[in-house]
């Protein structure tokens, strides 16, 4: 794999996306977790308190009951209850319990006893602040490390300590500190650390394979498509690309396919073409060449030898200009562009290309009739419509017999102009209809000598109307006549 390839680029862009949105993915739901985690702390040290506050304010209460009973009065009274309260207290504040750890406070904020050193937290503000609020006061240890600090080290969280004002048996008050150490909740971001990095690293590598493999697949695909057309430049169209599926890549092989297989056709008629020009080249030029050889031999002894060879060669010179006529004419119609779009009269000029038709047929003795004598106004290509109309009506004369019909009608709407030639000649069989449009094709009743055509009118028209955006059919049936209807637009300047 080269470094400066696409898929070497594209893997560094995967694993920097991997790492991007796993990595963010990831220290988000620490933060997350870690938040929910200092929040519980935190609720788990306010109902230690409320607790704590509650135990002592029932056994205060227990304690002067029980001094009462003693018989003792005033001060006596109040310094027994406070002595059997804080004799109770060790037993219902053993330190450390749940995290949970305790000391009591005098007036003088002096402490009376605590369950361990770590429950002496120094924040005398604090405790006056609840002593003069007469109600509970929180404060922290802030040990808590940043969130994203707790990924790479052992979890430390906010100590919590509640300052909780109580009064004492003696008539004083005091103060209960209640602190919480989340030692519990450290230990579970610490368990959850390692199993976290864990899932990390696995869906990141899981997004690099997955995104590796769709790139691959991809890649695939275009390599695919890069060795189809190195052999379209080497002139191989038989290749093929796979098509599996209905995503992009499918439909662009697809669309590929179809290419090359126009590729494929258009060079399959190109072939055909060259091989059918040069054969039809290589007959006049072959009778030309054997004129030619009987003029060198007997033109000058014999004059009738030479007038028939001087004819033959005039006839056969004319017919190669006319199809390198035919040929250019081709090549004209397959140039895309040059449409021109100018106002004319439809009529006019099928008048036009009627009366020259009728010049080049009048010994046969053919009747006609149309176009109609008012004008028909298009915008459009008069030179290419006269080159299609005079296509058509010189194989419509072509292929009827003396005393037929040929006839020529022509009729408009706002926005296409309709041209029909219809003759009563020999009429095409239905066998040979798909092919008449094809270059050099003849059906078996149009190879006659007489007719000296190449096989490329139709296929002159049928380009030069396609060029205009129109459309040209034929109907015919074989001995009652042919009829060829051309559309193409009205006003070729909006197109």
């Amino acid at each position: 794999m080269r470094r400066s390839s696409l898929r070497t680029s594209l893997f560094f862009a995967s694993l920097l996306l991997a790492v991007l949105v796993v990595g963010g993915v990831s220290i988000t739901t620490y933060i997350v977790v870690s938040e929910v985690v200092a929040v519980a702390a935190h609720d788990a040290a306010v109902q230690a308190s409320l607790r704590a506050a509650d135990i002592a304010k029932v056994r205060a209460t227990d304690a002067a009951l029980e001094a009462a009973n003693r018989g003792l009065t005033g001060t006596e009274r109040g310094q027994e209850a406070k002595r059997l309260l804080f004799r109770d207290v060790p037993v219902m504040f053993r330190g450390g319990r749940d995290g949970v750890e305790v000391a009591f406070y005098d007036e003088n904020l002096e402490p009376l006893w605590f369950s361990d050193e770590r429950a002496l937290v120094v924040d005398d503000e604090a405790r006056q602040r609840a002593m003069t609020a007469a109600k509970p006061v929180e404060s922290a240890q802030h040990v808590r490390q940043p969130p994203l600090v707790g990924l790479f080290r052992p979890t430390t969280l906010d100590v919590l300590t509640v300052h909780v004002p109580i009064d004492l048996p003696d008539g004083t008050r005091g103060i209960i500190d209640v602190t919480y150490f989340p030692e519990l909740e450290e230990s579970i971001m610490d368990r959850v650390r390692l199993p976290m990095l864990v899932l990390a690293l696995s869906s990141a590598l899981v997004m690099v394979v997955m995104i590796q493999a769709a790139v691959g697949w991809i890649l695939r695909g275009i390599e695919q498509l890069r060795l189809a057309a190195e052999s379209i430049e080497a002139g191989h169209l038989e290749v093929q690309l796979p098509v599996e599926g209905n995503h992009e890549v499918a439909n662009l092989a697809r669309s590929l396919n179809l290419l090359i297989g126009r590729l494929r056709h258009r060079a399959a008629m190109q072939t055909r073409f060259v091989a059918d020009a040069s054969h039809e080249l290589a007959t006049p030029v072959a009778g030309i060449r054997g004129y030619t050889g009987i003029l060198r031999a007997w033109g000058a002894e014999d004059a009738e030898v030479r007038d028939e060879a001087i004819a033959a060669i005039d006839r056969e010179s004319r017919r190669m200009a006319r199809l390198c006529g035919d040929l250019l004419a081709i090549v004209r119609t397959d140039q895309a562009g040059g449409i021109e779009a100018v106002p004319f009269d439809v009529n006019e000029l099928a008048r036009e290309s009627m009366a020259s038709a009728l010049t080049r047929y009048k010994h046969k003795g053919i009747e006609h009739a149309g176009p109609p004598e008012a004008a028909l106004e298009a915008v459009g290509d008069p030179a290419r419509l006269e080159d299609v109309i005079s296509v058509l009506l010189d194989n419509a004369f072509k292929y009827t017999s003396a005393g037929g019909v040929v006839t020529i009608e022509t009729q408009a709407t706002d926005e296409i102009v309709t041209i029909e030639v219809s003759d009563t000649g020999i009429g095409i069989p239905a066998e040979d209809l798909p092919n008449i449009f094809e270059r050099f094709y003849r059906s078996d009743a149009s190879r006659s000598k007489a007719t000296g055509g190449f096989g490329l009118g139709l296929p002159i028209a049928k380009a030069a109307v396609e060029a205009m955006g129109g459309d040209i059919t034929v109907r015919s049936a074989h001995g009652e006549g042919t009829t060829v209807t051309v559309l193409v637009p009205r006003d070729l300047s909006t197109g």
